[in-house]
């Protein structure tokens, strides 16, 4: 299928807006779709998405590209079916007109378009590692931040944890679950040869035999007997099956749940060991891992976005989608990594998970001053915060009370800096109880590192009028995770892997920005979490 860009973005004269009454007209022009057609649909390039298609121009033409990544967000928007889209844009000139195709004779989409439009995606970034969807959304983002007349100067920054689509299975039902799946492979390519005594494992009632209907008193056994099936079915492969998906989970879950003592498989225990929140979850959806926040369990994944924010509104300008294991720091590396130099001094709030004195630095070298709400971690005196350190933070120049140390020198193993002071000038100091000095006999010391300095310097900063004005626009982003929870089903996707889950997060997160753009034309875009901009 060859690329081309779509020429048929016209109205003609055999345009079905043509046949509508006048009353028909006029809500079609105050309906959401007059906004898509004019400000969203245009906006869509559709250039990045070529390396999708075959550059054989006698190929069949690829179905346009805007108008899938269209009806993909409007699909979003509306909470609906693939085939609902098909449908609706087939039948509701709202749809049409939104995807500039009221002149088509019959319309692009069929009923497999989208989906294949998703498979080009994800192996596109399987094989090169670059999203197409995450470039598409986050320039159709920055274009509607202009269009509500939001600058990128003020930013916040949130993360939320995703759930995926699986059951949440048993030690002994994971591994059953290998077990039948690499059982069924074999079974469907006509193997049943090898497969004699696992016959039961392809019954698609054994599972509930074997787990839902027997009583609890032999549940050792069952699982003993699923790991001597699951030993037999690897001598059985052989090596005929090494480059088998299913063959390779099998070999996954017994590495990291079971160990072999005395020629014997058994269940691992918390005294071998080895137990790591990045182990299988479940083989159907084998990126899934598993993470404990605030007391609750998660097996899935982490998103985390930036919101630019302004007196009209916020709109979700790029966001990051990973396994759950991956932390609200690390987050904020790779997104500062990816940032250019900012022209203008742009501020960052975010929470305390993604402070720290590195990720000031890093911001700071970008132009961006990063202002944390919170900190994580022991609190530490608030008078290290008048100590004066060099730039690079590895000798103390002067204490607060202005002298200088006698010596002086950094360790290279934990970063501290150790200095020494007269001890007349320590016992004398007003300070010496609130810097913690060590009397000796000649000297007082005192240890601090440029992490504690930055600590308490925060600390500090956190208790003045600007931070709480910050900290108040800050709690506005808290309102993305709800959204995209009870409006999106973020945590309900239809589908399973990382790469998947990501392409489907995107289109909710273009959906939201393309709502809040509704919003703000429809004149109801004052937010007051966000009125401090305008003083």
């Amino acid at each position: 299928m060859a690329f081309h860009t779509n020429s048929s973005q016209q109205y003609s004269l055999a345009d079905i807006t043509n046949i509508l009454t006048a009353r028909e007209k006029k809500v079609l022009e105050n309906s959401w779709a007059k906004i898509f057609a004019e400000e969203i649909f245009p906006f869509i390039d559709e250039g990045r998405f070529r390396v999708l298609y075959s550059t054989r121009t006698q190929c069949r033409s690829n179905t346009p590209v805007n108008v899938s990544v269209g009806a993909l967000i409007i699909k979003e928007l509306f909470q609906i079916s693939d085939d609902e889209v098909v449908e609706n844009l087939m039948l509701d000139p709202r749809y049409q007109y939104a995807l500039h195709t009221t002149s088509y004779e019959e319309q692009p989409l069929s009923d497999k378009t989208l989906s294949r439009f998703r498979k080009r995606c994800y192996d596109y970034e399987s094989a090169y590692g670059i999203d197409l969807l995450h470039e598409c959304v986050a320039d159709l983002s920055g274009k509607i931040a202009k269009m509500m007349n939001i600058n990128s100067h003020i930013k916040r920054m949130d993360s939320l944890m995703i759930e995926a689509n699986i059951k949440n299975l048993s030690r002994a039902e994971l591994l059953y679950t290998c077990v039948a799946k690499l059982v069924a492979y074999i079974h469907k390519e006509n193997r049943d040869d090898i497969l004699e005594g696992l016959e039961h494992y392809y019954n698609p009632n054994d599972f509930n035999q074997t787990f839902y209907y027997n009583d609890s008193t032999g549940t050792d056994e069952r699982t003993n007997a699923i790991l001597r099936d699951a030993d037999k079915l690897l001598k059985l492969c052989n090596s005929d099956y090494d480059t088998i998906t299913e063959y390779q989970l099998l070999i996954r879950c017994l590495s990291e749940q079971t160990v072999v003592e005395n020629s014997v498989r058994r269940l691992r225990n918390k005294e071998d060991g080895g137990f790591s929140s990045s182990m299988l979850q479940n083989p159907t959806d084998p990126d899934a891992t598993y993470r404990e926040k605030a007391g609750k369990k998660y097996r899935g994944y982490v998103a985390n976005f930036e919101e630019s924010v302004g007196e009209n509104g916020s709109v979700v300008t790029d966001y990051q989608f990973e396994q759950n294991t991956y932390s609200d720091s690390q987050f904020l590396k790779d997104n500062l990594q990816q940032t250019e130099l900012q022209k203008e001094t742009t501020i960052l709030v975010t929470d305390g998970a993604y402070s720290g004195a590195e990720n000031t630095s890093l911001a700071a070298a970008k132009n961006i001053r990063l202002v944390t709400t919170d900190l994580t971690g022991r609190d530490v005196p608030d008078i290290y915060a008048d100590f004066e350190m060099n730039k690079e933070g590895t000798l103390i120049m002067k204490c607060p009370a202005g002298y200088s140390p006698k010596s002086c020198c950094c360790s290279s193993s934990n970063g501290h800096v150790h200095a020494s002071f007269l001890k007349e000038l320590c016992l004398n100091c007003p300070h010496k109880n609130e810097c913690r000095v060590k009397i000796y006999k000649n000297v007082c010391s005192v240890d601090i590192s440029a992490t504690a300095q930055y600590r308490a310097k925060t600390r500090r900063y956190m208790k003045t009028d600007e931070l709480k004005a910050l900290a108040r626009l800050r709690n506005g982003v808290e309102t993305i995770p709800s959204i995209l929870r009870s409006q999106y089903q973020v945590d309900r996707m239809s589908v399973r892997g990382k790469i998947r889950s990501r392409f489907f997060f995107g289109c909710k997160i273009a959906a939201l920005n393309v709502r809040k753009l509704f919003t703000f034309r429809n004149g109801l875009g004052h937010y007051a979490q966000n009125s401090l901009l305008a003083s």
